[in-house]
Order: structure tokens, then C-alpha cells, then sequence
């Protein structure tokens, strides 16, 4: 069976940071690409970043450059999003997904369950 588990969300404070992590299991997810998606109450979900299978390629939502960064680790078969300079309006349910092909559109094949980032003022 075919998961990918999200951890690492919290309550935390502006300004502070937060890791992600998002770890596959039942298929060899090495050749995929990796994206994170977020979704607040009453939204849309969102593009957040995404990144390639080998790591070279990386893209940002404009609302989080210069403070997100996506990262891969084939090896563990996990992808992470280093969360800095958090702000109240990152507060969002955080989703990883997996596809063969790179997109910043919610048509991934594989989905996680989400974790939690809550952000106060």
C-alpha cells in the first residue's frame, strides 16, 4: 500500500521555524517528484513548493520564497519543508504529494494525510 506520512507541524509563535517531513513507504518514490500544498479553512488548497526527483529543480509560491525551503533525501525515501520567518498567515493544513511529473497544480497521483502548522501573532 502506497503512503506518504506528513510530521513535524505544531503551534508555534511569527518568526519562529519549523521542519516538515514527509516519509514514503510502498513504492520506490526516488524517481517521483515531491511537492508540499497547504490548505486553511474556507480555501483553496495551495501550491507551496516543489521539488524534482534528483533535487536540481526547485519552485516556490511566491508567498513563502526567501523563507521555505524543500529538500529531498532519496536515500530515506522523505522529502522535508524547512519553514522560517513563520507568519500567522502560513497557519494551514500542510499536504505532501508525489507524482512522476513536477507541477505547482493539486493533481498529484499520492497524497499524505496532512499535518497541522498553526501560526499566532
Amino acid at each position: 500500500q502506497v503512503q506518504l506520512v506528513e510530521s513535524g507541524g505544531g503551534s508555534v509563535q511569527a518568526g519562529d521555524s519549523l521542519r516538515l517531513s514527509c516519509a514514503a513507504s510502498g513504492r520506490n518514490f526516488r524517481s517521483y517528484a515531491k511537492s508540499w500544498f497547504r490548505q486553511d479553512r474556507g480555501k483553496e488548497r495551495e501550491f507551496v513548493a516543489a521539488i524534482n526527483w534528483s533535487g536540481g529543480s526547485r519552485y516556490y509560491a511566491d508567498s513563502v520564497k526567501g523563507r521555505f525551503t524543500i529538500s529531498r533525501d532519496n536515500a530515506k525515501n522523505t522529502v522535508y519543508l524547512q519553514m522560517n520567518s513563520l507568519k500567522p498567515d502560513d497557519t494551514a493544513v500542510y499536504y505532501c504529494a508525489a507524482d512522476r511529473r513536477i507541477s505547482d497544480t493539486a493533481d498529484y497521483a499520492y497524497w499524505g494525510q496532512g499535518t497541522q502548522v498553526t501560526v499566532s501573532s
